[in-house]
């Protein structure tokens, strides 16, 4: 991928690896689960959170659920099923770029 160059990729050993580093950097651990209690609309974000999306299948085990700071769900219409999990984030981080103002200019 051409576009690769402008992330970057964090690969954890475990689960309990990377519950450490994000206890360390002391930021918000928001997970997109249809069982949140609040919605994309309600949720202030901050530059330190950290979004966590599960499987489309089965979203993720309890213990990571049990592990987030936040639950935070996307409202669907009324007749609509669900999201796939690449859309889930993309409006998700738009979302949370635009209110910590970084959205790139243009």
């Amino acid at each position: 991928m051409d576009y690769g160059k402008n992330v970057e990729i964090l690969r954890h050993d475990s689960w309990s690896h990377f519950c450490d580093m994000q206890t360390r950097s002391g930021g918000r651990l928001i997970l997109f689960t249809t069982k949140g209690a609040a919605t994309l609309a309600t949720t202030l974000f901050r530059p330190d959170d950290t979004l966590l999306f599960g499987r489309e299948s089965a979203g993720v085990p309890d213990d990571v659920h049990a592990a987030a700071d936040m639950r935070v769900r996307i409202a669907l219409a009324p007749c609509a099923r669900s999201l796939n999990v690449a859309m889930s984030g993309g409006i998700a981080l738009w979302e949370a770029l635009r209110q910590t103002g970084q959205l790139p200019a243009g």
